[in-house]
């Protein structure tokens, strides 16, 4: 995120995104402003380190990708496909090969996301999902929610781990 800049909850509404969706598209898009500037340059042996055997930064980014995608296939009522269930594979091994290509992976997920948010009707924020093998019960806005606060919280964790590596 550029100094000069205020958060991203601070700049307004984003563009036809329905105003109860608004702290998600904020929420999605300040994950990408502050990954793009935490993992700018960032060498190879810095991505797969795990100090203290927490999980390394490329493993965070990586799973970033997969989890928000299968979090907004479940806010649309979708099971997974056999492309989302390899990428789960992918982020259990933490197969990262440079930070910009996940860091672009990330981009069009969110991008994805937020044309997801433009086409949510509010009215159906309440509506049932489910969610995982299990079959769990989540609703849209809960999914939606998750997928905002999830980024975040692995946002701040790839953040923390590049101050412990420096």
């Amino acid at each position: 995120m550029s100094n000069s800049l205020p958060p991203r909850w601070l700049r307004g509404p984003v563009e036809g995104v329905p105003d109860l969706l608004q702290p998600v598209a904020h929420a999605l898009l300040e994950t990408m402003d502050e990954l793009e500037t935490a993992v700018a340059n960032l060498d190879a042996e810095t991505l797969v380190s795990s100090p203290g055997g927490a999980a390394s930064v490329g493993f965070h980014l990586v799973h970033l990708v997969g989890s928000t995608d299968r979090l907004l296939t479940y806010a649309r009522g979708e099971s997974l496909s056999a492309s989302q269930r390899q990428q789960l594979e992918r982020e259990r091994a933490a197969v990262v090969a440079t930070a910009d290509e996940v860091l672009a992976e990330l981009r069009t997920v969110i991008e994805s996301g937020l044309g997801q948010l433009r086409d949510t009707d509010p009215k159906t924020l309440l509506d049932e999902r489910r969610v995982g093998g299990k079959q769990l019960p989540s609703t849209v806005l809960g999914l939606l929610f998750h997928a905002a606060e999830h980024a975040q919280r692995h946002c701040g964790q790839v953040v923390t781990t590049l101050k412990v590596l420096a």
